[in-house]
């Protein structure tokens, strides 16, 4: 019985350690969105301070090409929307992970203490 209960603990552990790595991961991600986020605010800021007659360009491949200013702003308005709810689809999948976490710990508790008393009620074999 010991053992049988000591194999479900070792793939409820792979499981735990496995979301663990995801819950790493996802939230890597959220800090690169983060990290967009401001430098487009900051983007956005700087356009801002442009009047009309200003020469906005945009870098494509190793090219500068001229872009109207109207166009920039609205390229930057929707990247900003676009990393805005891919941070809120993160923040979500981020709850859930850490729930699941947290039932991965109970469950992994009790089939240890469940563990402990198999091999404290097992007999000694000589």
């Amino acid at each position: 019985m010991a053992e049988a209960i000591q194999k479900k603990l070792q793939a409820e552990l792979e499981k735990y350690q496995q979301l663990q790595k995801d819950l790493s991961k996802s939230m890597s991600a959220r800090q690169k969105l983060e990290a967009q986020l401001t430098e487009n605010n900051i983007v956005k800021e700087e356009l801002g301070l442009l009047e009309a007659q200003n020469t906005v360009y945009k870098l494509i491949g190793p090219v500068l090409v001229k872009q109207d200013l109207d166009e920039a702003k609205a390229t930057v308005g929707k990247r900003l929307e676009y990393i805005t709810g891919e941070i809120q689809r993160h923040e979500t999948l981020l709850k859930e992970m850490e729930l699941q976490s947290e039932q991965h710990r109970e469950l992994l508790s009790s089939l240890q203490q469940e563990y402990q008393r198999a091999q404290g009620r097992a007999p000694v074999k000589v």
